[in-house]
């Protein structure tokens, strides 16, 4: 991981991400970093992990569904703060 000083990736709002093929920002602090993308093909998920992803892969679609329906969407409860797509998120992961 190779330390950058250049003023185009300091200072910046977003100051993480992918920024070339192959190549991604990191922030520790105030310093920035640019690093090889980590490669994830050996990485094998755990069965806990897969049931999260399916469970929430579930709550998009529920809360897609009410945000494509007006009549839905103008009556649903939404949290302080919130939008009705991030409520009908947590309301589906919390039931």
């Amino acid at each position: 991981m190779a330390r950058t000083k250049n003023p185009l990736f300091t200072g910046v709002k977003m100051r993480r991400g992918k920024i070339a093929p192959g190549f991604i920002l990191k922030t520790r602090g105030e310093k920035a970093f640019i690093s090889k993308c980590p490669d994830m093909s050996n990485v094998v998920p755990s069965e806990l992990q897969l049931e999260y992803k399916h469970r929430f892969r579930a709550a998009v679609e529920y809360a897609k569904s009410i945000i494509s329906d007006p009549r839905k969407k103008a009556v649903y409860k939404v949290r302080k703060g919130s939008t009705v797509y991030h409520s009908a998120i947590k309301d589906y992961l919390e039931k």
